[in-house]
């Protein structure tokens, strides 16, 4: 598990909850043995795709984690939101050939029900640690 270097996209949307997801994230890869290398923060989980690129294409990263909060609305913006970033972040890891995980909560929840989410930073740095791991 050691010399695992990560790179962490988080946005700053919902910054009350996507700073304790980050810093669960960040407890858990230094648990895990793994580095976060660089931390590029974006201003919500719809703007993530280009800085996750930038890492993807940065040799010195292994793999990029995700952190983000997608809360439901009046309207269905946050599916649409969640679904497009999605769909960009899956096509990046692949077509760079580096592990991309996915720390988003939503959409379709409370403030509420994403208090209770907090933990999908930990799991996506367990994700990516594993991804890089089993590839390699």
């Amino acid at each position: 598990m050691s010399n695992i270097k990560l790179g962490f996209v988080v946005a700053e949307f919902n910054r009350d909850l996507t700073y304790t997801m980050e810093m669960l994230g960040r407890e858990h890869a230094e648990f895990l043995g793994a580095e976060v290398e660089e931390t590029i923060m974006v201003p919500g989980v719809y703007d993530m795709p280009l800085a996750i690129k930038k890492m993807v294409m940065d040799p010195n990263i292994d793999a990029v984690v995700t952190i983000g909060c997608v809360i439901e609305g009046q309207t269905k913006h946050d599916e649409i939101v969640v679904q497009h970033a999605t769909r960009k972040i899956t096509d990046l890891a692949l077509e760079y050939d580096k592990p991309v995980t996915l720390g988003i909560s939503g959409p379709g929840m409370s403030r509420m029900d994403a208090h209770k989410r907090v933990d999908y930073a930990k799991r996506a740095v367990e994700a990516a640690v594993k991804m890089v791991q089993r590839l390699k």
